[in-house]
């Protein structure tokens, strides 16, 4: 199991860019289609760099021929409508499985978009709910993964660079995009919409383990949470808060459906969908007042808990993993 990791945004950092450095299947043809896009550009820059040069340097007799009705036609209307159509018709080839249906064999997950965070659910292959998780996808590594993007309340766009495109995630609409990574690692995600004030502030991760590891992965996030005994203070703070009127901690009483799963939160790597490092001391300051951290968020601040309670619920957080 990988260990935890700096918030999602840190990885982004280095050369080559994410969208210019595939790690799957469905990320390369759109480097290929990038690439060629780019050099079609640049030829077009130099063929318009060229024709202007003539118009002001070249002879007379040039500049007449530049400014002839059958290059104007050809130059103008023919090579435009060319390029364009073959890049249309090549990129369509390129692209065509990126948003197929799920596939017998695919693991199926369905990711909704939250002001401003992720609901994540794994899927049996009938397409049922198996458990969720919050801000992080879990993979293994040579696998084909169908991604089933909703969003609950405003347009948001689910983008993991070295994984796959760009794709809306539309209110009232499902859309399927697949994803494979074929190493194991952490592949950085970011919503690419505009879709409020925290918008920036709305990271995720892809995780990808090697096939034996995410088995035993997922074995332990189908299980309930297990609550030591150590932190039944913690536990009764967590009740007595009203905190289980919005979140689920699976094998408690609470079962909220408004905010994140949390009956693995303590094995996150960040909290706050990236932009914290996932410890007891973070998970305080963002139970204590989170609109300080994430302003516009729909946690309300715990200002009325004292230090005592606030550091037990922290703790009982943190043990849940």
């Amino acid at each position: 199991m990988t260990s935890k990791a700096a918030p999602a945004h840190e990885s982004f950092r280095g050369w080559p860019p994410p969208v210019l450095d595939p790690a799957g299947p469905f990320a390369a043809p759109l480097n290929t289609l990038t690439w060629g896009l780019l050099a079609m550009a640049a030829l077009v820059m130099i063929l318009v760099l060229a024709a202007l040069a003539i118009a002001l340097f070249a002879p007379r007799s040039w500049r007449q021929r530049l400014g002839g009705e059958k290059l104007i036609w050809i130059a103008g209307l023919g090579f435009p409508v060319v390029v364009l159509s073959v890049l249309l018709v090549w990129g369509l080839s390129l692209t065509n499985k990126l948003s197929e249906s799920p596939q017998p064999g695919d693991l199926r997950v369905r990711v909704t978009g939250e002001m401003w965070w992720w609901r994540v659910a794994y899927l049996d292959a009938a397409g049922r709910e198996v458990f969720q998780d919050a801000n992080e996808i879990h993979v293994p590594v040579g696998k084909t993964v169908a991604l089933e993007l909703e969003s609950t309340d405003v347009i948001h766009s689910f983008w993991v660079p070295r994984l796959a495109g760009k794709l809306d995630m539309i209110p009232g609409r499902r859309n399927i995009l697949r994803i494979q990574a074929d190493a194991a690692g952490i592949y950085s995600g970011q919503c690419a919409e505009f879709c409020g004030g925290a918008h920036a502030l709305m990271a995720f991760v892809v995780v990808a383990h090697a096939p034996e590891d995410y088995a035993r992965w997922r074995a332990r996030a189908e299980r309930p949470a297990e609550v030591l005994p150590q932190q039944a203070a913690g536990a009764a703070v967590f009740d007595k808060s009203g905190c289980g009127a919005c979140h689920t901690v699976r094998g408690t009483t609470a079962n909220g459906v408004a905010g994140p799963d949390l009956t693995h939160v303590g094995s996150r790597r960040t909290l706050g969908a990236g932009i914290l490092p996932n410890n007891a001391g973070t998970l305080g300051g963002w139970i204590a007042d989170s609109q300080a951290i994430k302003p516009g968020n729909r946690m309300p601040a715990y200002p009325v808990l004292s230090g005592q309670d606030l550091r037990a619920v922290s703790a009982y957080l943190e043990s849940l993993k």
